[in-house]
C-alpha cells in the first residue's frame, strides 16, 4: 500500500468514506489470500470492518457483506481512490433516497476527474445483479451488469454540478486523481505532500493545486484500463 503523507493509501480511503454523513458502516472487502492479511490488519486499525472472501469472485464478497449488514443502500469505493469525495458519496445516496433510482454512478456520463467518485446502488437491485452475473468478468468487477443492461434498472448519472458550484470544477475529465500507475502516484504523492489540510484533504484544494502547478501533465498519458 503506497504511502501518502506518511499514511497508507487505504487509510485515506477509509477516513474519507467515514466523513460522508450518510454512511453508517465502512467495510473493507478483501480476499482470503495470505498476502491480504495485512489489509485486514490495517483496515481494522483505521476503523473499518473487514470481510474476506474469494480472490477472483469479488462480487461474492459483496454478497457476504449484504448478508451480514443488511443495508438498504450500498456504496462501492475502490481502494485506488485516496481522494474520493465524501460529498459525492452523500449526493449519490441522496439521489437514490429522493427518487426511484437504483444505481448511481459518475461513469455513465463522466464529468468528474477519475478517482473522486463512487457507485451507489440499492441492495434490492444488487440482489438481482448477483443472480444474473454469471460471467467471470461480472463476478470480478462487481457492477458491469448494471451498465450493460440499463433496461432492467433505473440508472442515474451524477454530474459535477450536483456536488460543486464552482465553474472551474465543472467537467474536469482532463484530470486523473486515481492511483493505478506510477505516474498517478507521483501526482498524488506531490499533492498530499504539498497541500495543507486538517483531517482530510479537500478535493477543491487538491484540484486547485494541480491546476496552479500544471501537475495534470504528470499522468495525462496514462490510459485507463478497460474491463476484461
Amino acid at each position: 500500500m503506497y504511502p501518502l503523507d506518511g499514511r497508507p493509501t487505504l487509510e485515506h480511503v477509509v477516513t474519507r468514506v467515514n466523513h460522508a454523513d450518510a454512511v453508517t458502516d465502512v467495510v473493507v472487502a478483501t480476499s482470503t489470500e495470505p498476502q491480504d492479511a495485512v489489509i485486514e490488519q490495517y483496515a481494522s486499525e483505521f476503523g473499518a470492518d473487514v470481510i474476506r472472501g474469494s480472490e477472483s469472485d469479488v462480487l461474492s464478497r459483496f454478497e457476504q457483506a449484504l448478508e451480514q449488514y443488511d443495508p438498504e443502500i450500498v456504496v462501492r469505493v475502490t481502494a485506488d481512490c485516496p481522494l474520493v469525495s465524501p460529498q459525492f458519496i452523500d449526493a449519490s445516496i441522496r439521489r437514490i433516497t429522493e427518487s426511484d433510482v437504483e444505481y448511481v454512478s459518475a461513469g455513465l456520463e463522466r464529468t468528474f476527474p477519475r478517482g473522486l467518485t463512487c457507485e451507489a446502488f440499492t441492495a434490492e437491485s444488487f440482489e438481482r445483479v448477483c443472480a444474473k452475473s454469471t460471467e467471470p468478468r461480472h463476478r470480478e468487477h462487481v457492477t458491469p451488469y448494471y451498465r450493460e443492461h440499463p433496461e432492467e434498472f433505473e440508472l442515474s448519472s451524477l454530474e459535477s454540478s450536483a456536488v460543486f458550484d464552482e465553474p472551474w470544477l465543472q467537467d474536469r475529465t482532463d484530470l486523473r486523481l486515481t492511483l493505478d500507475e506510477p505516474a498517478d502516484y507521483r501526482l498524488l504523492e506531490t499533492v498530499y505532500r504539498e497541500v495543507e489540510y486538517d483531517g482530510i484533504l479537500d478535493v477543491r484544494d487538491a484540484i486547485e493545486y494541480v491546476d496552479e502547478n500544471d501537475l495534470g501533465t504528470i499522468n495525462q498519458d496514462v490510459e485507463q484500463k478497460a474491463l476484461k
